[in-house]
Parts: structure tokens; sequence; C-alpha cells
């Protein structure tokens, strides 16, 4: 993101809403094509031993974990690690802020993705009152030269944030509510933090000012359209990491002879029931 004239988070979402609804199909289509980007992506990472760190940070509802998921599903967790920390413990509220963090930063060929980071103390930690104003501004005065040093222990850094609508992100916790599948998503925190719009987009202003650096940028995804923040976000990491495809031997399957060298015993295995 460059410095300057900059379009504030949520601007130009008629842009968006009134674009040609994008069908199931051709989300699919494509979001099969960044699937074998993303392989080649990883077998990249391995073959020259790349570190990546991914951060993605947002509202409640913003999409961060569907968006996750889409650039995870068809890739290997050895290399894309996911990184989603629950609340710090007692010892970890006592130790130096990013402490908790530092183990999870990836090694030589391995992608590490923060579904939230230490990003939680300009934002949830503010805003909710977990840490004292004097502990947000001293985290955000100091986290540029934190970024810095990851950047040149050799980690690929980028940094993403899901800009939801208000009347959005409504329409997505209320979905919630009385769905089994997504019930779990809607955690007490989400209904405490729901009626605090206005200070978490300070917060957020805030944390941009401070942390939008020319060596660790943000970048602002629209996700009131789902699929759509799926498919420009993986482009996006996708070309933001150069990388080559690598030259695949084909695979042949081995021949294989089955029963002349070991015969199955007659065995009661226990099968579970099949209803479908």
């Amino acid at each position: 993101m460059k410095k300057g004239k900059k379009e504030k988070p949520g601007k130009g979402k008629a842009e968006n809403s009134t674009a040609e609804k994008l069908t199931r199909k051709a989300y699919e289509t494509e979001l099969a094509r960044l699937h074998g980007e993303l392989v080649q992506l990883q077998q990249w990472v391995v073959h020259k031993g790349l570190k990546v760190c991914i951060v993605f940070e947002g509202r409640d509802g913003a999409g961060k974990g569907g968006t996750i998921k889409a650039i995870t599903e068809r890739v290997s967790p050895r290399i894309f690690r996911v990184v989603a920390l629950p609340a710090p413990t007692e010892r970890e509220q006592s130790q130096m802020y990013a402490q908790r963090y530092l183990p999870h930063l990836p090694a030589a060929g391995e992608i590490v993705i923060f579904d939230r980071s230490w990003y939680n103390r300009a934002g949830v930690e503010r805003v909710m009152g977990f840490c004292t104003e004097e502990q947000a501004k001293r985290f955000l005065g100091v986290v540029p030269a934190f970024e810095k040093m990851v950047l040149e222990s050799g980690i690929i850094l980028l940094k993403y944030w899901l800009e939801v609508s208000p009347e959005e992100q409504t329409r997505r916790l209320t979905a919630r509510i009385d769905d089994p599948r997504k019930v779990w998503k809607l955690s007490p925190m989400d209904l405490k933090s729901y009626d605090r719009w206005d200070d978490y987009t300070r917060a957020r202003d805030e944390m941009f000012t401070a942390t939008d650096t020319p060596w660790a940028p943000w970048y602002v995804v629209r996700s009131d359209d789902k699929k759509r923040a799926r498919l420009n976000t993986i482009t996006h990491l996708l070309r933001a990491i150069p990388h080559k495809e690598l030259k695949q031997d084909k695979v042949v399957l081995p021949k294989r002879k089955i029963g002349k060298s070991y015969q199955d015993i007659e065995y009661p295995f226990k099968y579970i029931p099949e209803k479908f």
C-alpha cells in the first residue's frame, strides 16, 4: 500500500455491491485454478527454503476463517500451518507481549497463516479493555521495528485486513445464531463487541496510521462478497510471492500383486452401520 493519499477502508463498497453476482460454478472453476497455483507455490517454497508469514485481521464476521480455508484446503498442512491462538494463559500474560507469537513464525520451507495475530493488542484487546491504553500505544510504537526484524530474518510478511460493512456483518452474525454449523463461531466476545463499531473503526485507523509501513504494508480486502474476496486475496498473495512451476517427473503407479505373498484372514471386522 503506497503512502500518500489513501482510500479509506470501506470506501468503494458500492462498486462491489453492483457487480454482477459471481455464480458458484464460476467461483469453483477459478478457485480450482488458483488451488493448482497454490500447490506450485507450496513446492517452490519448499524447494527454495522460503519462510512466509501471512497475517489476517478484520472485524468479527469479516470472512477471515473462510478465506484461510479457501487458501489451505488443497495444500499440505505441514507446509501451510494455520495459527489461531486462544486467549493467553496467566503465564503468557506475564511474558513480553510478542513472546507467545515468536515460536509460531515460519522456518525454512513453511508458510504460516495467522488467524488474528500480534495485532490483537491494537484491536480487540484495546477496544474491550484487556490491555491499558498505554500498553496499546506502546505496542503501536514498537511493532514497525518488530516487523522490520522479522523481515530482516528472511521472512516474507504479508498483512491482510478484511473490511466488511456493518450491514453485512449483522447479516453474517445473525445467520450464525440458528445454524448448527456456524453457532460455534458466535462467541460471547462477538456479542460484547457488536455495539463497538465506532471503537473498532478508531482502533483500525490508528493501527493503520502507525503500522502501514513501506516495509510491511497493509493490504485491504473488500469482503462483503465472500467469493470475490477469497479469489482476490489468493490472487494477490500468489503475485506477492514470486515463484515458478517446478518440473515434475510423471507419476506412474508401480505394478503390484495382491494375494500372492499373503492371504488376509477371516476376521470379524466391526464395520460401522451403513445408513447412506
